[in-house]
């Protein structure tokens, strides 16, 4: 039985899109065959405190699922503050080296890392690249341009060191997995000659899947479910929107739960925030809906929303405001509407326009599309083949 570590820095029970792939990826491979580890920081997101029974410790070993998980010591936060979202990153990586120092014989000889953070996955890629490991570096975002697209980060001293992090970080592994087309492409430009594997963030499908129904008249019920983080501008986007014969659900934490909270206080519109929901809760509610929405402030290259696989499933057609590959995938797959992020006027011009028959014809045809084109057993079967013979 081949051993696999996965190195992470999310991991159930946090939630979120990055803590639901990763844990699929785990489970995944264990089904294939392998014996599969996961070495994680301590709970914290997205709340950016350690969660309630893993407070105080310095590590902490647990099964997961038939799973070895190491948890393992970090400075948790959620700030806005640079240096304290640096001083978590890097203090997971000092945790991180110890442990490879004085439990080497934990990390199984094939080594998968997850990158961001960048810096975590440089560090795992040096500890790991002197222990003789076979290393697979899986992309799901590129930093550091993604931070300076959604204005994180300014073009400078910081973000020229974060790109020949970000160059090294390419050249060391032996196989880089993508979550996009973007993103092996901008791998292969700095490595013309690594080897690279497309890993789309595909959901695992509904066990039980709904039948596809939308209201009976209007309004259209339209959902928004993740991370209330910088980048997906849930806040302005609750700001700048007319729902004309709609209304809007919002379910998630993160960074901007406050300032929305204070918002829909003195708001009129029909907008109503449900707080944090977990998984398999809200995979049953997601039949109520008509829409969902996935927004990002801006475009992001290399980026391709995770929820556009999920909802597809789920037989929830999309109004994508995101940008970048996701547009090609959501036209191509005809999986609802793609409107230019941070154009308000068509998206309210969109949601005025709504037709509830159209939306139904569109949430037929995503139940077989979803089946045939995102399919993550189908991925992980190719996946475990690559593996195995690193």
């Amino acid at each position: 039985m081949k051993k696999i570590t996965i190195i992470t820095n999310y991991f159930p029970p946090e939630t979120g899109a990055a803590s639901n792939r990763i844990a699929k990826l785990a489970l995944g491979l264990q089904e294939r065959g392998f014996k599969v580890s996961v070495i994680c920081p301590l709970p914290n997101y997205p709340k950016g405190k350690i969660f309630e029974g893993y407070q105080g410790k310095i590590s902490v070993t647990e099964n997961y699922q038939g799973i070895e998980v190491i948890r393992l010591w970090v400075y948790a936060n959620n700030s806005d503050n640079k240096f304290k979202r640096l001083l978590g990153m890097v203090s997971f990586s000092i945790s991180f080296f110890f442990f490879s120092i004085f439990k080497n014989r934990k990390i199984a000889k094939t080594v998968v890392i997850q990158s961001p953070p960048l810096i975590i996955a440089d560090a795992a890629l040096r500890f790991l690249s002197k222990k003789k490991r076979n290393l697979i570096l899986n992309v799901s975002d590129l930093w550091p341009s993604a931070g300076y697209e959604l204005g994180a980060i300014q073009k400078g001293r910081a973000y020229d060191i974060l790109e020949k992090i970000e160059r090294y970080n390419y050249q060391k592994p032996q196989l880089v997995l993508g979550q996009s087309k973007e993103i092996l492409e901008r791998v292969k430009s700095v490595v013309p000659q690594q080897e690279t594997f497309l890993y789309r963030n595909f959901p695992q499908p509904p066990k039980e899947p709904q039948p596809a129904k939308v209201s009976a008249e209007k309004p259209v019920k339209i959902i928004y479910a993740g991370l209330l983080g910088i980048a997906q501008g849930i806040l302005k986007l609750c700001e700048e929107i007319e729902l004309d014969g709609a209304e809007l659900h919002i379910y998630g934490a993160g960074a901007e739960k406050e300032k929305l909270e204070a918002f829909l206080a003195s708001s009129k519109k029909p907008i109503i925030y449900h707080g944090e929901v977990k998984r398999d809760e809200l995979l049953i509610l997601l039949n109520d809906f008509d829409l969902a929405i996935v927004p990002l402030v801006r475009s992001i290259y290399g980026s391709t929303p995770s929820k556009i696989y999920e909802m597809a499933h789920n037989n929830l057609p999309i109004i994508y405001f995101a940008g970048g590959e996701g547009e090609a995938v959501i036209k191509e797959n005809n999986l609802g509407y793609v409107i230019t992020p941070g154009d308000f006027s068509a998206l309210n011009k969109l949601i005025k326009n709504l037709e509830l028959a159209e939306i139904f014809q569109l949430k037929q045809h995503l139940k077989e599309t979803a089946t045939k084109n995102f399919n993550i057993e189908t991925q992980l079967d190719e996946l475990s083949l690559k593996l195995a013979k690193i």
